[in-house]
């Protein structure tokens, strides 16, 4: 079974509701690049050499990014739907005539809907069944400074529950957030 490691922090911010509750937050242990993930991909009893596999993720990556600012959907079979979405400024334009892209929108957003159907359903609700959770603390030799567990600092999701909260997150909202890069997490209040 999959394992998917995590740490525990205290949400320390006095004056949240959540004060002094504990969350996991979710801890990578590497992030593979084009190159790794074509070479894991091969060794999979793949027919085809890292190179070939390399060559057609790159491809596959600047095809669907055209795609995309072409404004159509991907769907990916067993994967889920690639789309994006648009951040208005806020505040709006006050009148239909007075919109304008340049001045209006604050970011337009690549999302992630993951595919629902019944044999390859890899929503949140069904994914979290597939793995085995293991808190990373009992790896402290291979953890840095900065993951050690400490009493300050941020913490805790403020939703409780294991979705991210990151304004639109993989789901596809039309405003806000998006992940801030290398985790899932969202602290205070």
């Amino acid at each position: 079974m999959a394992k998917i490691f995590y740490l525990l922090k205290q949400n320390n911010t006095k004056t949240s509701k959540i004060y002094g509750k504990w969350f996991a937050r979710g801890k990578t242990t590497e992030t593979l690049n084009t190159r790794k993930m074509a070479n894991h991909i091969a060794e999979h009893g793949s027919i085809y050499t890292p190179d070939v596999v390399f060559g057609v993720l790159e491809k596959f990556r600047s095809c669907l990014l055209e795609m995309l600012l072409n404004s159509k959907r991907v769907k990916i079979d067993g994967l889920g739907i690639f789309f994006t979405t648009l951040e208005n400024e806020p505040g709006g334009a006050l009148r239909k005539e007075d919109f304008s892209p340049a001045k209006n929108l604050k970011a337009l957003h690549i999302r992630f809907l993951p595919d629902q159907e019944a044999e390859t359903n890899i929503s949140s609700r069904e994914f979290i069944k597939r793995a085995e959770f293991v808190n990373a603390e009992t790896f402290a030799g291979q953890l840095t400074e900065e993951d050690k567990p400490s009493n300050s600092g941020g913490g805790g999701n403020s939703q409780g529950s294991n979705q991210p909260s990151n304004g639109g997150g993989n789901t596809g909202g039309n405003t806000g957030g998006g992940n801030n890069g290398d985790e899932d997490e969202s602290y205070g209040d």
